[in-house]
């Protein structure tokens, strides 16, 4: 199946995670989610790294999105007198807004791509240095929409014959551009007419799987079951599930796998009931300048995410908090990676070398 309009219909009727409209930036504020739908406005870069860093834009495509388009927030907030000058404030945002969170590679790959652009435009004028950002900012949209379609397609590839699906925290159109890396391929199952049933752990502490992707899959009318964390080796070993899909903040050259606290456990479980494991993500998510996961930066968040859950207390306010927001997959435990480009598999040094190689030589 390769009918890359198969998402249109399915996002054409939805309000976008991210979008530009008319001179800011809109997000869905996921803080509200499954309560309110609430979309925010934004018009400064104070407030793009706001919500990036507090999780109001979440998701490693969708980060990286609301990044490119911060750029831009950026250039008009501060007024640059030329060319030159608004080269340098891109230079000061690509630090500002791309450390906000250090383990998604998408904010910091999508935020130097755009400043790359607008150098290499070529532009003497201010507003033509804005005009290249823009540009390159949408064609990151864009492309994420692209390659969240193709991921989908791909993964019926390897999950066509597979109905039952448990998934860890939120890939979907909440947390992309398009309609998701994970749940893609669960709602190119669903646009297929192949009968699927997701099972959404909750995803603690801050739910997103409770919060967020129960909520979008109930309403995009697929069927959800919503499940404690710690339930995921008791509903595999009941043959509950059939495979674990879930997405990826930074992937390394090797295939190690970094994504949200949570995710190596649900490996392990299925590595042991011998169920398989995949990984969705774009190659946007992939770090080749990291051998393996043992260097990625895991970020570690406040300890009131812990300590509170939305002003109300769950633990003593003194108690010590360890709060990592992601773990890491070693690639052994993954059966296969769906990427836009195909479907990669061990040796994942050899395989994920030939996807890049593969995409330069298209591009070139």
């Amino acid at each position: 199946m390769d009918d890359l309009s198969l998402a249109d219909d399915f996002l054409a009727r939805l309000q976008p995670s991210v979008a530009w409209v008319d001179d800011h930036i809109e997000i869905i504020d996921q803080t509200k989610l499954p309560t309110e739908l609430e979309v925010l406005e934004l018009r400064s870069v104070d407030q793009v790294a706001d919500v990036i860093l507090r999780l109001a834009v979440r998701g490693a495509p969708a980060i990286g999105s609301c990044g490119a388009l911060g750029m831009v927030v950026g250039l008009d907030e501060r007024r640059p007198v030329d060319a030159a000058a608004a080269l340098a404030v891109l230079d000061d945002l690509v630090t500002v807004i791309g450390d906000a969170r250090p383990t998604a590679v998408n904010l910091s790959w999508a935020v130097r791509r755009v400043r790359a652009a607008a150098a290499a435009g070529g532009a003497d004028t201010v507003a033509g240095v804005r005009a290249a950002a823009l540009a390159e900012a949408d064609r990151i949209i864009h492309d994420d929409r692209d390659a969240c379609t193709r991921i989908g397609l791909h993964g019926l590839e390897v999950l066509g014959d597979v109905s039952r699906i448990l998934t860890h925290c939120n890939t979907g159109r909440l947390a992309t551009a398009g309609w998701g890396t994970a749940l893609g391929v669960v709602y190119a199952k669903a646009a297929a007419g192949q009968e699927v049933h997701v099972y959404a752990s909750e995803t603690r502490p801050l739910l997103q799987g409770a919060r967020l992707t129960a909520w979008e899959l109930h309403d995009a009318g697929i069927d959800v079951t919503l499940m404690p964390d710690g339930a995921s080796s008791t509903a595999m070993k009941q043959g509950r599930v059939e495979a674990v899909i879930v997405g990826a903040d930074r992937i390394t050259a090797n295939g190690d796998t970094a994504n949200k606290i949570g995710t190596f456990t649900h490996a392990v479980n299925a590595h042991y009931a011998g169920i398989p494991f995949y990984v969705a993500a774009p190659l946007s998510t992939f770090d080749p300048s990291l051998a393996s996961g043992d260097e990625i930066v895991i970020e570690e968040r406040t300890p009131d995410e812990m300590r509170r859950w939305r002003g109300e207390p769950t633990a003593p306010d003194d108690v010590p908090v360890w709060n990592p927001a992601f773990d890491v997959t070693p690639h052994e435990l993954i059966t296969a990676i769906i990427t836009e480009v195909g479907v990669l598999r061990p040796p994942y040094t050899e395989s994920i070398a030939a996807a890049f190689a593969r995409t330069v030589e298209h591009v070139g």
